[in-house]
């Protein structure tokens, strides 16, 4: 498929596209954000959605939901995959109507109003600053694999050098680097599914007596240990606050116009790759095995004993952690080219080098990553599950925002008697309404958890403090930037 090159910014509407026209008052926006240079192919943006949704959150995040929820867990994917699949379908038709860099924080601004745009921008880009700390320190565990003596600290600068400097070379060498990472990852996780399928029914003798297990492989193990639902319904759903984190990244692909290419087979293939690389797992190992010292996934490689399996994959997950960290760096610097740009943050962090890249914005995008080397020097055993609580309120703030933002959107793009869209979302406004209902839901749920207490705790006092600034100086600076 050949390249898509967006200009400095102005959207197309060439023939075969899915866009339609913006309106006038939303080309203003799109008008704002000239500069920002997006060179990714739609097979990039396809590879870059999968591989960016296939992290962390999967290889080491899975552990933590496991241990909350036992083998029900697949239940909390399975309500994590139907929200993401929803929120997608709200995107899609958006960027479709609204191609912008700005993306959803540009749509609440339009449709909802500058505060909600405000706050919609600035929650995503801490929580994807945050979770840019969460990943990051996740290969400092995977690393203590191969080096248990050296600190953690040590590979979250290493690692976080590396990755800064593609991303501010050029977006075309963050598109080959990511596209390779995800490669990687989503081949290894093919590769695990047909192993483990092998295992499974093929050779379940294979894996017996590993892992603290008597039994060979099988689907016993769904029920040996307390039953499906070994901590209730309770734990499953704690469980689907996590599955919201793995699944973090999908949004990303509203940034681009190969959305409409990018959404059904990004959305297939994650909802098939988490559901069933957690079933095979669940069978193979049983899920009080699981764990959260480790990946899982290589606890199932040691229990299946072919030798050097075990590093293989552990060398896997480290590079879904680092993919998942260069994704999130791209998408949280250009929401912070996008606050700049609207009047919303210091305008030197609206400047882009002569490559398209916003330096000044990746730089302060980096912030998470310092949080995240502290925290490694200062509590090294609670450092991941720290920033991963942190983190999520912005997620899961944003995605309901975007929900919300899409009822808006629908009513209004109605009203105003425009075109019909080439692409829209099933089930309006049921499904609008429901997405949105479920997230405050599980948003609510962790101020009745303790692991994930502080997502509120930081979260709420991180509002006002946001609320509080758009009343006292960002509205007038940025009513002065649109006269």
């Amino acid at each position: 498929m050949g390249q898509e090159t967006i200009g400095p910014g102005a959207p197309e509407n060439s023939k075969g596209s899915f866009m339609t026209s913006p309106p006038r008052e939303f080309q203003e926006i799109v008008e704002r954000e000239r500069g920002l240079r997006r060179t990714l192919s739609a097979s990039q943006m396809t590879m870059i959605a999968i591989g960016g949704a296939i992290g962390t959150g999967l290889f080491l995040g899975s552990g933590f939901a496991i241990s909350f929820a036992g083998p029900s867990v697949l239940v909390s994917y399975a309500i994590g995959a139907f929200i993401a699949l929803i929120l997608m379908g709200c995107l899609a038709e958006m960027t479709v109507a609204h191609p912008t860099s700005g993306s959803f924080g540009a749509y609440a601004e339009h449709y909802i109003s500058p505060l909600a745009g405000f706050l919609v921008r600035y929650a995503y880009w801490a929580c994807i600053v945050l979770a840019v700390g969460a990943e990051v320190t996740a290969t400092a565990l995977y690393m203590q694999y191969w080096f248990p003596t050296v600190p953690g600290w040590f590979w979250i600068i290493s690692f976080s050098g590396a990755l800064i400097l593609v991303n501010a070379l050029s977006v075309n060498i963050f598109g080959i680097v990511e596209y390779w990472f995800s490669a990687i990852k989503i081949a290894a996780i093919v590769g695990f599914i047909l192993l483990g399928a092998y295992v499974v029914f093929g050779a379940p003798d294979l894996a017996g007596g590993a892992a603290g297990s008597a039994q060979a492989a099988g689907f016993h193990h769904y029920t040996a240990h307390g039953g499906f639902f070994p901590k209730g319904v309770w734990g499953m759903w704690v469980a689907v606050i996590i599955s919201i984190f793995s699944y973090l990244s999908i949004e990303m692909i509203a940034v681009e116009r190969a959305v409409t290419r990018a959404f059904r087979s990004t959305m297939l293939r994650l909802v098939l790759f988490y559901l069933l690389t957690l079933a095979l797992m669940l069978a193979i190992v049983p899920w009080t095995a699981a764990g959260q010292d480790q990946s899982p996934f290589v606890k199932v490689m040691a229990a299946i004993r072919i030798p050097g399996a075990a590093g293989v994959i552990n060398f896997v997950v480290l590079v879904a952690a680092l993919s998942s960290m260069n994704s999130q760096l791209y998408i949280t610097t250009r929401m912070m080219f996008s606050l700049s740009r609207a009047g919303y943050a210091p305008e030197r962090l609206g400047r882009v080098t002569t490559r398209g890249v916003p330096l000044p914005a990746l730089l302060l995008s980096t912030a998470g990553i310092a949080i995240a080397t502290m925290m490694s020097i200062f509590n090294p055993g609670a450092s991941f599950a720290i920033m991963m609580a942190i983190s999520m309120f912005g997620a899961m703030f944003t995605w309901m925002m975007i929900f919300v933002t899409h009822y808006f959107f629908r009513r209004a793009w109605k009203a105003r008697g425009s075109a019909p869209l080439r692409f829209r979302m099933w089930g309006f406004p049921v499904l609008t309404l429901l997405g949105a209902a479920l997230m405050l839901a599980v948003m609510l749920t962790t101020l009745f958890t303790n692991e994930f207490r502080m997502t509120m705790i930081f979260g709420a006092p991180f509002l006002i403090t946001l609320t509080v600034a758009y009343f006292g100086w960002y509205r007038t600076r940025a009513q002065a930037l649109t006269r």
